[in-house]
């Protein structure tokens, strides 16, 4: 009987191993679906990229247009005082000042201007003569005036670059002086002449430059795009390989490895990675190789120790019906080891069933059933009738599909497990939410500690450290959360407001 048992399970396992290389064949045959980034790293690296060339081009533009500017206008202006100066110092003159005499040498000056004629204004005192039909101009400033009327010993012409109604002038002063026979020295003859010259010519050769620099700027960042992309393709490459192969090994495949090739961080990174998948791989699978190994051994002890309990509860019953006759202390040994001897056959079964759902051979056989009347069973099963113990709150008419042996299972846990831990009476709900039955299971106890409640389902978990035994096999809720996950569904445990612990289980109708 034990050989067939075993061969029985043996089986088993090998079909759920075949099952699961399969499923994994599967993952492997289909490449990870990767959710696209917008704005991922390819396109900053590219904006990054062309904000770069922008900020060059643009800095490069601007310093050009500075000295390009500063040149062409210093010309023009360098060359105009320069003239305007010469013909200033040539010019004659006869104290006091004949307007007409000198509105005929403006006339003269004016034609003779460099780098284009001017019109010229001279200032003596009160008179005012130019060589246009207007005495002065109103582009001249006062600044400039001041500077060139100044009563001093020594005379002083100078410049201005003037914008006036949107238009660049270039004013001129210049005193005329004359030469006196004490050591040469310039004395002012209190004549000031003015030259005013348009820059339009200037100001229209650097906007052509401006024009120049912006049309050129568009097609240099198209053609700097291409490099940006191939430098985001270059830096993403690996990045991409390494994204691809990390969601490889989520989805289980820890044999993934990435083409190293280079001497740069990118390659380096792509090493650590193999290194860090090669030993993830092995510990791995030593781990499932122990895991394995762990589940043969509770199935094949459990399966030996089923065949010689049988016996031994056989013997205990029969002891049990003769213990009336014995002596004190032999009836309670007997009792004791009958006792022991059921705990052991429940753990045994336990753990039977712990290792059907660690080999994937747990099955589900599901029926249409009225789940009211499953919990009734299941309470009346266990003659939790009373209603100081169990009090019963079910919906009726309330049909699902169920496996009645595995939903007995569940209800018979929770049920049996907060009489022996928390207080009478034990309140079952059922009833129906949408598309979801919900049965709850709650007790009148002290309820559950907060640092026990993420571990109330692990196997042979215990409360209390200093507890070494208890009244249940420690796996009676570990079973429970594998069949209600084998049919789909969840539980969950928590503290009553008012007291007292409450599990909550919902499976789909």
């Amino acid at each position: 009987m034990r050989t067939r048992r075993r061969t029985r399970t043996s089986t088993g396992a090998g079909t759920s191993t075949g099952a699961g290389a399969a499923s994994g064949s599967r993952r492997r045959g289909r490449a990870p679906r990767l959710r696209p980034h917008p704005f991922g790293l390819r396109t900053r690296l590219v904006l990054a990229f062309l904000l770069v060339a922008a900020v060059g081009c643009g800095t490069t533009a601007a310093l050009t247009y500075r000295a390009a500017r500063n040149a062409i206008l210093e010309q023009a202006q360098n060359t105009a005082v320069s003239a305007f100066r010469e013909q200033v110092d040539a010019l004659y003159v006869s104290l006091p000042v004949d307007p007409d005499s000198l509105r005929t040498d403006l006339l003269r000056i004016a034609r003779q201007g460099k780098p284009r004629p001017w019109r010229v204004y001279a200032e003596y005192g009160t008179v005012r003569v130019s060589s246009t039909d207007r005495p002065t101009s109103s582009v001249i400033t006062p600044e400039l005036r001041a500077r060139a009327q100044a009563r001093d010993a020594t005379p002083h012409a100078g410049f201005q670059r003037v914008v006036k109604d949107g238009t660049p002038y270039l004013t001129i002063a210049v005193p005329a002086v004359f030469l006196t026979h004490v050591e040469g020295t310039a004395r002012p003859t209190g004549l000031v002449l003015y030259a005013v010259m348009e820059l339009n010519e200037e100001e229209a050769g650097i906007e052509a430059m401006v024009t120049a620099a912006r049309d050129g700027a568009l097609p240099a960042l198209a053609v700097a795009l291409v490099p940006a992309l191939l430098a985001a393709r270059g830096v993403l490459r690996p990045v991409r390989e390494l994204r691809h192969a990390a969601h490889s090994m989520g989805r289980g495949r820890l044999d993934t490895r990435i083409h190293a090739k280079g001497s740069d961080e990118l390659a380096d990174l792509a090493r650590t990675f193999n290194e860090s998948a090669a030993a993830l791989e092995r510990s791995v699978a030593e781990l499932r190789s122990a895991e394995a190994r762990a589940r043969r051994f509770a199935s094949d002890v459990s399966h030996e120790l089923r065949t010689p309990l049988a016996g031994m509860l056989a013997v205990t019953e029969v002891l049990d019906e003769d213990a009336g006759s014995l002596d004190s202390d032999t009836a309670r040994a007997v009792r004791l080891i009958s006792a022991e001897t059921g705990k052991l056959a429940v753990l045994v079964e336990d753990l039977m069933e712990i290792s059907r759902f660690d080999a994937r051979a747990a099955e589900l056989h599901t029926d249409e059933v009225d789940a009211a009347d499953c919990v009734r069973k299941t309470l009346q099963h266990r003659r939790w009738t009373d209603p100081a113990q169990v009090v019963p709150h079910l919906a009726e008419g309330i049909r699902a599909r169920l496996d009645p042996r595995r939903f007995d299972v569940v209800v018979a846990n929770l049920v049996g497990n907060a009489l022996r831990h928390g207080e009478a009476p034990v309140t079952v709900r059922l009833y129906a939410e949408g598309d979801v039955l919900v049965t709850e299971v709650s007790d009148r106890g002290p309820g559950i500690d907060p640092e026990v409640l993420p571990h109330v389902f692990d196997r042979f978990y215990k409360a209390d450290r200093a507890r070494t035994r208890s009244e249940g096999s420690g796996l009676g809720l570990a079973i429970t959360l594998e069949n209600v996950r084998l049919h789909g569904g969840t539980v969950t445990a928590a503290n009553r407001p008012e007291g007292g612990a409450v599990f909550t289980v919902r499976t789909p109708l």
